[in-house]
Protein backbone atom coordinates (compact mmCIF):
# COMPACT_ATOMS: atom_id res chain seq x y z
CA UNK A 1 0.00 0.00 0.00
CA UNK A 2 1.23 3.00 -1.11
CA UNK A 3 1.28 6.04 1.84
CA UNK A 4 3.37 8.29 0.09
CA UNK A 5 2.72 12.05 -0.73
CA UNK A 6 3.92 15.18 -2.28
CA UNK A 7 4.25 18.49 -0.32
CA UNK A 8 6.55 21.42 -0.75
CA UNK A 9 8.21 20.37 -3.33
CA UNK A 10 9.18 16.70 -1.41
CA UNK A 11 7.90 13.04 -1.57
CA UNK A 12 7.33 12.18 1.89
CA UNK A 13 6.36 8.21 2.79
CA UNK A 14 3.06 8.94 4.48
CA UNK A 15 0.90 12.43 5.46
CA UNK A 16 1.75 12.61 8.99
CA UNK A 17 4.08 15.02 9.99
CA UNK A 18 4.48 16.17 13.92
CA UNK A 19 3.77 19.58 13.82
CA UNK A 20 5.79 22.24 15.65
CA UNK A 21 5.46 21.84 19.61
CA UNK A 22 7.79 21.35 22.39
CA UNK A 23 8.44 17.20 21.61
CA UNK A 24 10.91 18.46 19.11
CA UNK A 25 13.21 20.29 21.62
CA UNK A 26 14.35 16.76 22.40
CA UNK A 27 16.90 15.42 19.60
CA UNK A 28 15.96 11.91 20.88
CA UNK A 29 12.11 12.80 20.02
CA UNK A 30 12.97 13.38 16.82
CA UNK A 31 14.88 10.30 16.22
CA UNK A 32 11.56 8.28 17.90
CA UNK A 33 9.07 10.10 15.73
CA UNK A 34 11.29 8.76 12.30
CA UNK A 35 11.22 5.74 14.10
CA UNK A 36 7.72 5.84 14.70
CA UNK A 37 6.96 6.92 10.96
CA UNK A 38 6.92 10.80 10.92
CA UNK A 39 7.46 11.39 7.22
CA UNK A 40 8.80 14.68 8.43
CA UNK A 41 9.11 16.90 11.31
CA UNK A 42 8.36 20.26 11.45
CA UNK A 43 10.61 22.00 14.55
CA UNK A 44 9.38 23.77 17.75
CA UNK A 45 9.09 27.93 16.50
CA UNK A 46 11.48 30.42 16.71
CA UNK A 47 10.02 33.60 18.30
CA UNK A 48 10.11 36.78 17.11
CA UNK A 49 10.61 38.34 20.70
CA UNK A 50 13.50 35.92 20.74
CA UNK A 51 14.86 38.03 17.63
CA UNK A 52 14.40 41.07 19.02
CA UNK A 53 16.03 40.18 22.30
CA UNK A 54 19.69 39.32 20.20
CA UNK A 55 19.28 41.84 17.89
CA UNK A 56 18.09 45.20 20.18
CA UNK A 57 19.76 43.36 23.42
CA UNK A 58 16.69 44.33 25.39
CA UNK A 59 17.60 41.72 28.30
CA UNK A 60 20.37 44.04 29.45
CA UNK A 61 19.60 47.68 28.00
CA UNK A 62 15.87 48.30 28.64
CA UNK A 63 16.06 46.18 31.55
CA UNK A 64 18.98 46.92 33.44
CA UNK A 65 18.46 48.82 36.63
CA UNK A 66 14.63 48.21 36.43
CA UNK A 67 15.32 46.01 39.99
CA UNK A 68 14.44 48.58 41.68
CA UNK A 69 10.73 48.95 40.44
CA UNK A 70 9.57 45.98 40.27
CA UNK A 71 5.89 46.77 38.40
CA UNK A 72 8.29 47.78 35.42
CA UNK A 73 9.74 44.41 35.15
CA UNK A 74 6.08 43.33 33.68
CA UNK A 75 6.67 45.17 30.34
CA UNK A 76 9.48 43.26 29.09
CA UNK A 77 9.26 39.69 27.97
CA UNK A 78 11.01 37.38 30.28
CA UNK A 79 13.76 35.36 28.27
CA UNK A 80 13.49 32.48 30.99
CA UNK A 81 10.16 31.65 29.21
CA UNK A 82 11.69 30.54 26.10
CA UNK A 83 13.97 27.47 25.77
CA UNK A 84 16.17 28.12 23.22
CA UNK A 85 17.91 31.06 21.76
CA UNK A 86 18.45 31.75 17.92
CA UNK A 87 21.92 29.89 17.69
CA UNK A 88 20.89 27.31 19.67
CA UNK A 89 17.62 27.06 17.40
CA UNK A 90 20.15 27.03 14.72
CA UNK A 91 22.40 24.37 15.69
CA UNK A 92 19.63 22.08 16.63
CA UNK A 93 18.68 22.46 13.37
CA UNK A 94 21.89 21.25 12.27
CA UNK A 95 21.96 18.17 14.41
CA UNK A 96 18.52 16.96 13.36
CA UNK A 97 19.93 17.14 9.70
CA UNK A 98 22.59 14.96 10.97
CA UNK A 99 20.54 12.74 13.32
CA UNK A 100 17.95 11.68 10.93
CA UNK A 101 16.98 11.56 6.88
CA UNK A 102 13.42 12.67 7.11
CA UNK A 103 12.81 16.32 5.90
CA UNK A 104 13.31 18.93 8.96
CA UNK A 105 10.99 22.03 8.65
CA UNK A 106 11.71 25.18 10.85
CA UNK A 107 9.23 27.26 12.15
CA UNK A 108 9.68 31.11 12.44
CA UNK A 109 6.63 32.98 14.62
CA UNK A 110 5.96 36.41 14.81
CA UNK A 111 3.75 39.34 13.35
CA UNK A 112 6.30 41.41 11.71
CA UNK A 113 8.88 41.22 9.21
CA UNK A 114 11.57 42.56 11.51
CA UNK A 115 14.52 40.27 11.51
CA UNK A 116 12.79 37.00 10.07
CA UNK A 117 14.60 37.83 6.64
CA UNK A 118 18.13 37.31 8.54
CA UNK A 119 16.84 35.10 10.20
CA UNK A 120 15.33 32.59 7.61
CA UNK A 121 18.78 32.74 5.83
CA UNK A 122 21.14 31.58 8.61
CA UNK A 123 17.83 28.54 9.00
CA UNK A 124 18.32 27.70 5.45
CA UNK A 125 22.56 27.67 5.85
CA UNK A 126 21.82 25.63 8.64
CA UNK A 127 20.18 23.11 6.55
CA UNK A 128 16.59 23.13 7.05
CA UNK A 129 14.66 21.74 3.93
CA UNK A 130 11.89 24.05 4.55
CA UNK A 131 10.88 26.95 6.26
CA UNK A 132 7.17 27.24 8.07
CA UNK A 133 6.04 30.93 9.07
CA UNK A 134 3.75 30.65 12.02
CA UNK A 135 2.47 34.45 12.11
CA UNK A 136 0.64 35.02 15.02
CA UNK A 137 -1.14 37.83 14.97
CA UNK A 138 -3.52 39.32 17.64
CA UNK A 139 -4.77 42.75 16.07
CA UNK A 140 -5.57 45.14 18.97
CA UNK A 141 -4.98 48.95 17.45
CA UNK A 142 -8.44 49.99 17.09
CA UNK A 143 -7.13 52.72 14.42
CA UNK A 144 -5.28 48.84 11.98
CA UNK A 145 -7.36 48.57 8.94
CA UNK A 146 -8.25 44.64 8.01
CA UNK A 147 -6.34 45.60 4.39
CA UNK A 148 -2.96 47.06 6.60
CA UNK A 149 -3.13 43.28 8.55
CA UNK A 150 -3.52 41.35 5.83
CA UNK A 151 -0.66 43.45 3.91
CA UNK A 152 1.61 42.37 6.75
CA UNK A 153 1.06 38.61 5.91
CA UNK A 154 2.14 39.78 2.48
CA UNK A 155 4.77 41.80 3.49
CA UNK A 156 6.47 38.88 5.38
CA UNK A 157 6.10 36.32 2.78
CA UNK A 158 7.13 38.40 0.29
CA UNK A 159 10.62 39.25 1.89
CA UNK A 160 11.22 35.74 3.44
CA UNK A 161 10.83 34.36 -0.16
CA UNK A 162 13.23 37.21 -1.75
CA UNK A 163 15.67 35.61 1.38
CA UNK A 164 16.24 31.95 0.60
CA UNK A 165 15.20 29.39 -1.84
CA UNK A 166 13.97 26.75 -0.11
CA UNK A 167 10.19 26.45 0.16
CA UNK A 168 8.27 28.31 2.25
CA UNK A 169 5.15 27.67 3.96
CA UNK A 170 2.21 30.02 5.81
CA UNK A 171 0.51 28.99 8.81
CA UNK A 172 -2.60 31.27 9.08
CA UNK A 173 -5.60 31.45 11.35
CA UNK A 174 -9.14 31.72 10.21
CA UNK A 175 -10.01 35.13 11.08
CA UNK A 176 -9.49 36.81 7.91
CA UNK A 177 -12.57 38.88 6.74
CA UNK A 178 -12.15 36.71 3.17
CA UNK A 179 -10.22 33.82 4.00
CA UNK A 180 -10.19 32.57 -0.08
CA UNK A 181 -9.20 35.81 -1.10
CA UNK A 182 -6.41 35.64 1.34
CA UNK A 183 -5.79 32.45 0.62
CA UNK A 184 -5.33 33.74 -3.30
CA UNK A 185 -3.17 36.76 -2.61
CA UNK A 186 -0.52 34.52 -0.57
CA UNK A 187 -0.39 32.17 -3.22
CA UNK A 188 -0.07 35.15 -6.16
CA UNK A 189 2.59 35.91 -3.32
CA UNK A 190 4.39 32.76 -3.65
CA UNK A 191 3.47 30.63 -0.77
CA UNK A 192 4.40 27.10 -1.66
CA UNK A 193 2.40 25.97 1.26
CA UNK A 194 -0.69 26.87 2.58
CA UNK A 195 -0.83 25.29 6.73
CA UNK A 196 -4.69 25.83 7.71
CA UNK A 197 -5.26 26.64 10.96
CA UNK A 198 -2.81 28.19 13.63
CA UNK A 199 -4.47 27.31 16.84
CA UNK A 200 -4.16 30.70 19.28
CA UNK A 201 -3.95 30.30 22.98
CA UNK A 202 -6.60 32.59 24.70
CA UNK A 203 -5.68 33.81 28.04
CA UNK A 204 -7.59 32.93 31.57
CA UNK A 205 -8.14 34.57 34.57
CA UNK A 206 -7.17 33.24 37.61
CA UNK A 207 -9.90 33.69 40.44
CA UNK A 208 -7.73 32.70 43.31
CA UNK A 209 -4.93 35.47 42.72
CA UNK A 210 -6.79 37.64 40.22
CA UNK A 211 -3.93 37.22 37.36
CA UNK A 212 -4.26 36.62 33.76
CA UNK A 213 -2.54 33.64 32.89
CA UNK A 214 -2.07 31.28 30.24
CA UNK A 215 -4.15 28.18 29.15
CA UNK A 216 -3.22 25.52 26.83
CA UNK A 217 -5.87 23.39 25.92
CA UNK A 218 -5.40 20.76 23.48
CA UNK A 219 -7.30 20.06 20.41
CA UNK A 220 -10.55 17.32 19.84
CA UNK A 221 -11.24 15.64 17.43
CA UNK A 222 -13.94 18.27 16.46
CA UNK A 223 -11.74 21.22 15.70
CA UNK A 224 -10.83 19.39 12.47
CA UNK A 225 -14.23 20.44 10.89
CA UNK A 226 -13.01 24.00 10.42
CA UNK A 227 -9.69 23.54 8.79
CA UNK A 228 -11.36 20.38 6.58
CA UNK A 229 -14.08 22.68 5.56
CA UNK A 230 -11.98 25.41 4.09
CA UNK A 231 -9.25 22.72 2.86
CA UNK A 232 -11.72 21.37 0.20
CA UNK A 233 -12.88 24.41 -0.36
CA UNK A 234 -9.79 25.85 -1.89
CA UNK A 235 -8.31 22.62 -3.41
CA UNK A 236 -7.70 22.79 -7.06
CA UNK A 237 -7.67 26.44 -6.65
CA UNK A 238 -4.89 27.46 -6.15
CA UNK A 239 -0.69 26.57 -6.65
CA UNK A 240 0.47 26.18 -3.12
CA UNK A 241 -0.08 22.82 -1.21
CA UNK A 242 -2.63 22.48 1.67
CA UNK A 243 -1.28 21.56 5.08
CA UNK A 244 -4.32 20.52 7.69
CA UNK A 245 -3.69 20.99 11.43
CA UNK A 246 -5.88 20.73 14.50
CA UNK A 247 -7.97 18.09 15.60
CA UNK A 248 -6.07 15.25 14.44
CA UNK A 249 -6.05 12.60 16.56
CA UNK A 250 -7.24 9.56 14.18
CA UNK A 251 -6.69 7.61 11.09
CA UNK A 252 -9.92 8.52 9.75
CA UNK A 253 -9.29 12.03 10.40
CA UNK A 254 -5.93 11.93 8.04
CA UNK A 255 -8.11 10.45 5.49
CA UNK A 256 -11.04 12.88 5.74
CA UNK A 257 -8.07 15.59 5.31
CA UNK A 258 -6.71 13.67 2.51
CA UNK A 259 -9.86 13.71 0.75
CA UNK A 260 -10.91 16.92 1.35
CA UNK A 261 -7.63 18.07 -0.28
CA UNK A 262 -4.63 18.08 2.17
CA UNK A 263 -1.08 16.97 1.10
CA UNK A 264 -0.27 16.20 4.64
CA UNK A 265 -1.98 16.17 8.52
CA UNK A 266 -0.16 17.70 10.96
CA UNK A 267 -0.05 15.91 14.39
CA UNK A 268 0.25 17.79 18.05
CA UNK A 269 -2.32 17.32 21.00
CA UNK A 270 -2.53 13.41 20.13
CA UNK A 271 0.98 13.03 20.79
CA UNK A 272 1.32 15.41 23.46
CA UNK A 273 -1.16 13.18 24.86
CA UNK A 274 -0.49 9.59 23.99
CA UNK A 275 2.68 9.66 23.31
CA UNK A 276 5.29 9.76 20.04
CA UNK A 277 4.67 5.86 19.17
CA UNK A 278 0.86 6.50 18.40
CA UNK A 279 2.01 7.55 14.70
CA UNK A 280 1.87 4.15 14.51
CA UNK A 281 -1.63 3.64 15.62
CA UNK A 282 -2.79 6.17 13.36
CA UNK A 283 -0.64 4.91 10.78
CA UNK A 284 -2.21 1.48 11.30
CA UNK A 285 -5.87 3.02 11.19
CA UNK A 286 -5.14 4.14 8.13
CA UNK A 287 -4.29 1.14 6.14
CA UNK A 288 -7.01 -0.69 7.36
CA UNK A 289 -9.05 1.63 5.94
CA UNK A 290 -8.28 1.39 3.02
CA UNK A 291 -7.64 -1.70 2.74
CA UNK A 292 -11.66 -2.80 3.49
CA UNK A 293 -12.66 0.29 1.16
CA UNK A 294 -10.11 -0.99 -1.60
CA UNK A 295 -7.68 2.00 -1.86
CA UNK A 296 -4.20 1.04 -2.99
CA UNK A 297 -2.59 4.88 -2.27
CA UNK A 298 -2.93 8.03 -0.39
CA UNK A 299 -2.77 9.64 -3.68
CA UNK A 300 -6.06 8.03 -5.18
CA UNK A 301 -8.53 9.54 -2.92
CA UNK A 302 -6.28 13.31 -2.39
CA UNK A 303 -9.02 15.63 -3.13
CA UNK A 304 -12.06 13.13 -3.70
CA UNK A 305 -14.03 15.05 -2.02
CA UNK A 306 -13.10 18.86 -2.23
CA UNK A 307 -15.99 21.02 -3.18
CA UNK A 308 -14.65 20.76 -6.58
CA UNK A 309 -15.04 17.14 -7.06
CA UNK A 310 -18.05 16.33 -3.86
CA UNK A 311 -21.51 15.65 -5.73
CA UNK A 312 -22.99 18.55 -3.33
CA UNK A 313 -20.62 21.22 -3.38
CA UNK A 314 -22.82 23.44 -1.76
CA UNK A 315 -22.51 21.32 1.24
CA UNK A 316 -19.18 23.26 2.72
CA UNK A 317 -21.41 26.54 2.27
CA UNK A 318 -24.47 28.37 3.91
CA UNK A 319 -27.02 25.77 2.79
CA UNK A 320 -25.54 22.66 4.53
CA UNK A 321 -25.74 25.75 7.60
CA UNK A 322 -29.33 25.69 7.24
CA UNK A 323 -29.59 21.85 6.80
CA UNK A 324 -27.92 21.15 10.16
CA UNK A 325 -30.46 23.41 11.65
CA UNK A 326 -33.23 21.74 10.11
CA UNK A 327 -32.24 18.19 11.21
CA UNK A 328 -30.50 18.44 14.15
CA UNK A 329 -32.30 17.57 17.39
CA UNK A 330 -31.23 18.27 20.74
CA UNK A 331 -30.62 15.52 23.07
CA UNK A 332 -33.73 15.70 25.23
CA UNK A 333 -35.73 15.56 22.53
CA UNK A 334 -34.64 12.54 21.06
CA UNK A 335 -35.37 10.82 24.64
CA UNK A 336 -38.77 12.39 24.97
CA UNK A 337 -39.58 10.99 21.05
CA UNK A 338 -38.16 7.60 22.41
CA UNK A 339 -39.50 7.16 25.35
CA UNK A 340 -42.88 5.57 24.52
CA UNK A 341 -40.37 2.39 23.86
CA UNK A 342 -39.97 1.91 26.89
CA UNK A 343 -43.07 2.84 29.10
Amino acid sequence: MDFTTNYLGMTLRSPLVPSASPLSEDMDNIARMEEAGAAAVVMHSLFEEQLRLERYELNYHLTHGTESFPEALTYFPDSMNFRVGPETYLEHIHQAKEKVSIPIIASLNGSSVGGWTNYAKQIQQAGADALELNIYYVPTDLELTSEQIEQTYIDILTAVKAAVTIPVAVKLSPYFTNMANMAKRLDDAGADALVLFNRFYQPDINLSNLEVEPNVLLSTPHSMRLPLRWIAILSDRLHADLAATSGIHRGHDVLKMVMSGAKITMLCSVLLRHGINHIRVIEQEMREWMQQHEYESIQQMQGSMSQKNCPNPSAFERSQYMRSLATYKPEWAIIYDTSHYFG
